[in-house]
């Protein structure tokens, strides 16, 4: 079984590019693969590994500056869900495209996963599903709202557009494993929404703890590696991934003409160039070849 560490800190790195080389040496050094974003914020993304591997990355971030206390969500998978290690430099690690937006100033009120359930309970409370389109189309909980949005950057002029439907409401936020939350609590405040809440470890901690009899969640969860989707109990779901598009496809997607694993789905076949394809297609052949590197 590998281990698989899900992680996000927001600090302040003055020099990010110095961070990258060194942190990619030891995962890859490690047998550890997978994607670590790292921008002038902080840090975020997923890696898997064995045990002892996974251990060395954890305790070289934890010695990144202001990283000590660096919290993870761990599961495991039983097969290697990710085909190479990346560490890229980025202008933000989560993309929501707001300046002014700063997590380590306020976010909302934390709930624990096994409060999760009373709160979204409650009539005065609107719930809203802050992640993409195609992870909502998945599995998402019961009576949330879907804004339908294709990222997260969208979720700013989503909100401005329909803050009116939530007058007098406490809103009540989710994501996969809290990143977009502590971003868009942030927002809210920001915006002037007097009571911010969201789940803690988001929704990969409530299938952790909350027993499936007890559950609000209908679904499954989109996760960002070769499992595609995970269960109550973090179990590997029933989903795979077209890796052009990043969208989850059900296994009879596979044998539609459109597919071409790393290359498209019947989803995007119109919306890539012929040169998008050939770099797809490049793409795939190093994914296939396991190839380890830090890219910008």
């Amino acid at each position: 079984m590998f281990t698989v560490a899900a992680l996000y800190h927001f600090t302040r790195f003055p020099d990010p590019a110095s961070l990258q080389g060194p942190l990619a040496k030891t995962c890859c050094a490690m047998g550890v693969k997978g994607t670590l974003l790292i921008a002038p914020e902080g840090i975020n993304g997923t890696i898997a590994g064995p045990r002892e591997g996974i251990e060395a990355a954890l305790a070289h971030i934890r010695a990144l500056p202001g990283c000590a206390d660096l919290e993870w969500k761990e599961s495991t998978a039983a097969e290697m869900p990710f085909g190479r290690m990346k560490v890229r430099l980025k202008r933000e690690i989560v993309t929501m495209g707001q300046p002014d937006v700063d997590p380590t100033a306020s976010v909302g009120h934390y709930v624990e996963a096994r409060d999760w359930n009373a709160l979204i309970s409650d009539p005065d409370v609107a719930v809203i599903d802050t992640r993409n389109d195609y992870e909502v189309e998945i599995g998402t909980f019961a009576g949330a709202v879907d804004p339908a949005t294709r990222t997260f950057r969208d979720f700013p002029d989503w909100w401005r557009e329909n803050a009116h439907r939530f007058h007098n409401k406490r809103i009540a936020m989710f994501c996969t494993g809290g990143i977009r939350c502590e971003k868009s609590t942030n927002f809210l405040l920001g915006e002037g929404v007097p009571e911010v809440y969201h789940l803690k470890g988001g929704i990969l901690k409530y299938l952790e703890e909350v027993p499936e009899q007890d559950s609000l969640w209908q679904g499954e969860c989109f996760v960002f590696d070769k499992r595609v989707s995970l269960g109550h109990g973090l179990k590997q779901g029933n989903f795979d991934l077209c890796h052009a598009c990043r969208r989850p496809i059900a296994a009879e997607d596979r044998a539609r003409a459109e597919y071409e694993e790393g290359v498209s789905c019947h989803r995007c076949a119109e919306e890539y160039s012929e040169a998008d394809r050939a770099r797809f297609r490049e793409r795939q052949r190093q994914a296939d070849r396991g190839e380890c590197f830090a890219s910008e």
